[in-house]
């Protein structure tokens, strides 16, 4: 059983072993995300699209439900691990752009000629590219609008555009309506509709645990890494659109209030971490039975108690008595009675004599953290219009946008002359180019040149196979059943494009037997590969924007949060706003790890594109050192009021260091603006 809140392991399969030996372009094509098997998913998928292509052929109104099993195939691809209240917006914002591009799609195909139909679908495409560079929800609605509109411009169907939008909708709500509904399988502790906030919560905890065990070893810093990636995935989980600013039930607010709990001790976790120093393993038990009590809403018993021999190990001992606490109070608000009583005061019958300056310098901190969780939103900076479009509009967007346009505009244009000259034979359909083009240029399904291989892979396999089944299986129930047993198998696949790629050609080429078009295999090979060519020629076009404008944008954002939070620490308001630091702190981590990402893609590309991100990754590794060493500083200062030579030192060689990466590579990080890096000298605290 796969718990709807843990997303798949960032660890590689044994395929990855052949990186060493390969290019770095082909070793990501040939790699594949490992983990259990998300039942509940697949439960979802098998229940979406084939069911509603069911009821639509026995109610001999098949056109519909092709269109409502594409609006739940679409939707599927984004059923992502994460709580039911993320997916309303992971899987709902896509969808109403997807109906918004079939609409828009529908007609323009209808009423305009080839040449302006051509140019609207590119504009639309800049649009779609741009807009997909402010974050992964973003990128979904672009790519759902783009191919939503190639579907409704090139498969005339009898429903009017405004009704084929309704069906595609309705495919989608009813999908994430299932995602909403369905209990989570094995899932019972607490409330059910909270089951993936608890595991996300977990995890948090059991990443805070891992990281201690790794302290002072060679594993310390991916530990450090995999504590982000955790914090990140919580509030993903636990911000999510809701009708009330607060949480509106006990269970929700107890689970807001944990996480909150959590900040400290990642804090003095990333702190012992920068120090270095190899802790005893009984530091790791107290997390990881927090871990356990988020997860199963029993009591953690007794937390062993680490030394208070240095300020972040006080520190630590702190963060894990106000936990006890939040533990504790939450339970008895939530009419849980005495579970968590044994928490707080076994914890505190184990710390002996605290002694009057530990307690008395975090003694607020409890307090205010507990607040800032009580079922507010989990410490993020909220980005405002503003912001978002001078993302979508700024460098990085505005080279998305010109390619994601290019290519989208090409593969029309070229599926409409193969088609205007009966390349396809009778039938009218030619919205697979430009759909796979879609697919071929987004950046957020891995390097350019894995994404062609894959692509180019996956059709071929899912052509063949559908090929051979279709010889086989009679007409239309088993098309129908292809249908349901690839959308259960759509959230398994998506760990590799390759795997997506046959499973998606499979149950489209049944929706359009299903629909009445003859068997159309291997002509989506040809289009296939002809997507790949457009894609790979678009890709190595001189620079119509800045190269790498992406992956420097993201690189600048992170510097200057980076710096935010510095300033913040320095500037002798840490102790005074714990709840702001944190925001910031979370902030800082979140962008670096998103910087990281884009980066890890970049190299990943062919040596003509990969030279153009060459030294961002030094660039990101100084900043990484930089929030932890700001980090480790926030608990000195609360510790003592006072930064050591070691701190003051350490941060003013990693300016210095940042400093000279940006001279010798100059706009591979933005420096951040007037006033908002601290000057060295100020250091001394």
């Amino acid at each position: 059983m796969s718990p709807e809140g843990t997303p798949p392991s960032p660890d590689w399969s044994p395929v990855s072993r052949l990186s060493a030996a390969v290019p770095p372009w082909l070793a990501h094509a040939l790699r594949t995300q490992r983990g259990p098997v998300p039942w509940n998913a697949v439960v979802r998928g098998a229940l979406a699209a084939g069911p509603l292509l069911l009821v639509a052929v026995l109610s001999h109104d098949t056109s519909a439900g092709v269109v409502a099993a594409l609006g739940a195939m679409l939707a599927g691809i984004n059923d992502r691990p994460g709580s039911r209240r993320a997916a309303v917006r992971r899987l709902g914002v896509p969808a109403l752009a997807g109906a918004g591009g079939l609409l828009a799609g529908s007609y323009a195909g209808q009423y305009a000629g080839a040449v302006t139909l051509t140019l609207l679908l590119t504009v639309l495409g800049l649009f779609a590219g741009a807009v997909s560079a402010v974050g992964p929800v973003a990128s979904a609605a672009g790519t759902q609008l783009l191919v939503a509109s190639a579907i409704g411009a090139g498969m005339p169907l009898p429903e009017p555009g405004w009704q084929r939008a309704l069906l595609f909708l309705g495919g989608a709500g009813w999908l994430l309506a299932l995602r909403l509904a369905l209990p989570t399988p094995g899932a019972t502790a607490g409330d059910y509709r909270f089951d993936g906030e608890r595991h996300a919560v977990g995890a948090v905890y059991e990443a805070v645990a891992a990281l201690l065990e790794a302290v002072g070893g060679p594993d310390a810093p991916r530990h450090r890494a995999a504590l982000t990636a955790a914090l990140d995935h919580a509030q993903d989980a636990l911000d999510g659109p809701r009708l009330r600013r607060r949480a509106g039930c006990a269970a929700e607010r107890r689970l807001h209030a944990q996480y909150a709990a959590a900040l400290p001790l990642a804090e003095a976790a990333t702190a012992l971490a920068w120090a270095g120093d190899p802790l005893p393993a009984r530091a790791a038990q107290g997390p990881r039975r927090l871990a356990v009590a988020v997860r199963t809403g029993t009591h953690t018993g007794a937390l062993p108690a680490p030394a208070r021999s240095a300020p972040a190990l006080r520190a630590l001992d702190d963060a894990l008595l106000h936990a006890a606490d939040t533990f504790d109070r939450e339970g008895r608000r939530g009419g849980e009675g005495g579970r968590g009583g044994g928490c707080r005061r076994g914890g505190r019958g184990l710390r002996g004599d605290r002694g009057q300056r530990g307690e008395g310098a975090r003694g607020g901190q409890g307090e205010q953290g507990g607040r800032s969780g009580a079922g507010q939103r989990p410490h993020i900076r909220r980005r405002t219009a503003p912001s978002l479009v001078r993302t979508a509009f700024g460098s990085g967007g505005r080279e998305y946008g010109l390619r994601v346009g290019l290519c989208f505009g090409a593969g029309a244009a070229v599926a409409q002359a193969l088609h205007h000259t009966r390349w396809y034979g009778s039938h009218p359909h030619w919205y697979w180019l430009p759909a796979t083009a879609v697919f071929l240029v987004k950046p957020d399904l891995g390097p350019l040149a894995s994404r062609v291989i894959c692509r180019a892979a996956g059709t071929v396999l899912g052509a063949v196979v559908f090929a051979g089944l279709a010889a086989l299986l009679p007409r239309p129930a088993g098309p129908v059943a292809l249908v349901a047993l690839c959308g259960a198998l759509i959230p398994v696949a998506t760990r590799h494009f390759a795997a997506q790629t046959a499973v998606v050609t499979v149950l489209v080429l049944c929706l359009v037997v299903v629909g009445g078009e003859p068997q159309a295999s291997w002509n989506r090979i040809g289009e296939t590969l002809l997507a790949c060519a457009i894609v790979l020629l678009v890709g190595h076009l001189p620079a119509l924007g800045q190269r790498a404008g992406g992956v420097r944008a993201r690189l600048t954002r992170a510097a200057e949060a980076a710096h935010a939070y510095l300033a913040h620490v320095l500037d002798d308001g840490t102790t005074d706003d714990r709840t702001g630091r944190w925001v910031l702190r979370r902030e800082a981590y979140r962008s670096l790890a998103e910087a990281r990402a884009v980066i890890d893609v970049a190299a990943a590309e062919l040596p003509a594109l990969a030279r153009h991100a060459e030294g961002t990754d030094e660039v990101a590794a100084t900043l990484e050192r930089l929030v932890d060493t700001t980090t480790a500083c926030a608990v000195q200062l609360d510790d003592t009021g006072r930064l050591t030579s070691r701190h003051t030192g350490r941060v003013a060689e990693l300016l210095e260091e940042l400093d000279e990466l940006a001279g010798r590579r100059a706009g591979s990080a933005a420096p951040p603006r007037d006033g908002q890096r601290p000057a060295p000298t100020r250091l001394a605290g």
